[in-house]
């Protein structure tokens, strides 16, 4: 007889569980009940303020209360000696890694999920996407990813507008070419500048502009002897940041080099493929030898992504175990580990071919099929290969369940027995990682292959909706988190900014024309190239500068709202020394009036 948790309810049938943990099926008695009540240990009272806090808010509280119960006096989980615990050690972690619980996640609300597909993307039109439901449905880190999305896409198709003619009419001559150049300088700081005051003003509206990290949590993974934090006065994990130090500077980053130097081997045996791919060209001249010579190229590209991802589980890896007390500390260690490799590994040969070899037909012919490639591989791995996996999955259970997208109300119990089925949606980064790739083709070598920007354009308009399908549809419901910008991901893209100015300088000294001005005396025009390199640095700074981060209207307002707390502390101090006044006894053992 098939039993179903909408059955069991009886007592109150609007009941509607957050949160699944999904324990082993072999689960001891004893391990569930101890569990369960260290899980009810950390409930406090309160009032019932169901419409205080969203869905999502809620997911998020009890996320973060499950990743700190922390081991105390226990040895070992109950009914499983093996299983060993020490003061601090994260209880949640080690029931994970111990195979007692299988997952934990949070439960999609059928009905606002079909609301927020209505207006998001089940009907295909060129309209802007709904950040404000999707913050209060995913929350602020992925609808900040979202509304960056759009924003990248939309400040991109001016650098599309003004690469197609250049791209189709073939405008060679000097002047043109530092003006598109100069245009790309000014562009790619600009948008940065000006999606700064965008976020600004979202993460206001939102709440979370304003985030103190001072008093962040120690992460789930972190482990150590539990002590006392000397600012909050609360037990925590210790662990000594010498110990750090050494994981990092004698095993992580002799690991990054050593990775790096493979990356720049790959790249040479593929320089060697393109040398053969061209001498079989030139011996034979036949069409099937021309399509030949893209081969290299787009094995070159394959081979960049198995080795980007492959790396990735490695840095995940190395930067857990160097054991990062905060959330914010892990995350931007292995950002960078993986910007580092991703950097090299995709734009090595890039440069190599337009610094060293100086081929710029083979540079645009690379750079476009990098692009390109990296674009159809990443549509394929994130979205449409999930999603495909995901159907057939659904036909698999099309007994035990109904059909994914049928508007019939379907019990709790199939709810969770399919979303339990689901992947795990692991973040935003490597969605950023790909915008931050691609901002890197369009910006450094725009010159050579202006028509990057476009073929950008179109991936991102169907990476929006591919990215919205998955989160809806492909993944199950990822636990919200608060965020007041894109983080570290803001400075990775402002340093490519910076070295796109040095490659854009760089390939304008090179171009045939340039050096036709200086026939004789390469030294004046190095010398000149860096002058303008500076220059346009310097000016790349200055609008940095005098383009607040935050508008004006925001600034007033966070001053109004700190003013506003000092004047209240000073209201509530000044209350409380009236109150001492009053009760302090006098010597003659009546009240001291104030």
């Amino acid at each position: 007889m098939k039993v179903t948790l909408s059955a069991l309810d009886t007592s109150e049938s609007s009941f509607r569980p957050l949160v699944v943990i999904e324990l082993a099926q072999d689960v001891k008695e004893e391990t569930k009940e101890w569990l369960k009540n260290r899980i009810i240990a950390k409930k406090k009272d309160g009032d019932n303020n169901d419409d205080f806090l969203t869905m999502a808010e809620c997911q998020f509280i009890i996320k973060h209360e499950l990743e700190n119960l922390r081991a105390r006096d226990e040895k070992m989980i109950p009914g499983y000696p093996q299983a060993k615990l020490y003061p601090g050690k994260s209880l949640l972690r080690r029931l994970l890694t111990s195979g007692i619980v299988i997952q934990v996640f949070p439960l999609h609300d059928p009905e606002a999920l079909r609301k927020l597909e209505d207006t998001w993307y089940t009907r295909f039109t060129l309209k802007y996407q709904p950040i404000d439901s999707i913050r209060g449905y995913f929350g602020e880190t992925i609808a900040l990813y979202f509304g960056f999305l759009e924003y990248f896409t939309f400040a991109l198709i001016p650098m599309a507008v003004i690469g197609l003619p250049y791209y189709l009419f073939v405008w060679e001559d000097y002047d043109k070419y530092v003006i598109f150049a100069s245009f790309n300088l000014i562009w790619s700081t600009v948008i940065l500048e000006v999606w700064k005051r965008g976020c600004a003003n979202m993460t206001y509206r939102w709440g979370t502009l304003v985030m103190k990290r001072q008093f962040e949590e120690p992460r789930p993974g972190f482990h150590g002897v539990l002590g006392i934090n000397s600012v909050t006065g609360r037990e925590e994990p210790v662990y000594s940041s010498y110990k750090r130090q050494l994981r990092i500077y004698l095993v992580s980053l002799p690991f990054v080099c050593l990775c790096l130097y493979f990356s720049l081997y790959v790249m040479m045996i593929y320089f060697d493929l393109e040398v053969w791919a061209m001498s079989l060209h030139e011996d034979s001249g036949s069409e099937w030898t021309s399509v030949l010579l893209y081969v290299p190229s787009i094995i070159y590209a394959i081979v960049i992504e198995i080795m980007n991802r492959l790396y990735r589980y490695a840095a995940e890896f190395l930067t857990s175990w160097e054991n990062h007390r905060l959330e914010s500390a892990y995350q931007n260690h292995l950002i960078l580990k993986v910007l580092v490799f991703n950097f090299l590994n995709c734009f090595a040969s890039l440069f190599y071919i337009a610094f060293v070899l100086k081929d710029m037909k083979l540079l645009r012919q690379s750079l476009a099929t990098l692009l390109i490639t990296s674009q159809i591989l990443n549509q394929i791995v994130e979205s449409l290969l999930p999603y495909w996996l995901q159907r057939k999955h659904g036909v698999q259970v099309k007994r035990r369940v109904q059909a994914l997208k049928s508007d019939i109300d379907v019990t709790l119990y199939e709810q969770v027995i399919l979303e339990k089925e689901m992947g795990t949606y692991l973040g935003t980064f490597d969605d950023y990682l790909e915008l931050f790739l691609q901002f890197g083709y369009v910006s450094l070598f725009s010159c050579v292959y202006p028509l990057a920007a476009a073929f950008a354009v179109l991936n991102n308009f169907t990476e929006v909706n591919s990215d919205a399908l998955k989160m809806c549809r492909v993944f199950k419901r990822p636990f919200s988190e608060p965020s007041a910008n894109i983080g570290v991901w803001q400075l990775a893209f402002e340093t490519m900014s910076v070295i796109s100015v040095v490659t854009n300088c760089a390939l304008i000294g090179m171009s045939p024309q340039v050096n036709a001005v200086f026939p004789e005396s390469k030294t004046d025009l190095i010398l000149i190239v860096v002058a303008v390199e500076h220059a346009l640095l310097a000016l790349k700074f200055i609008l940095a500068f005098a383009i607040p981060d935050k508008p004006r209207h925001i600034q007033m307002k966070l001053a109004r709202l700190e003013f506003e707390s000092l004047e209240a502390l000073k209201q509530q101090q000044m209350k409380l020394v009236a109150e001492n006044l009053k009760e302090e006894p006098r010597e003659d053992g009546k009240e001291k009036v104030a």
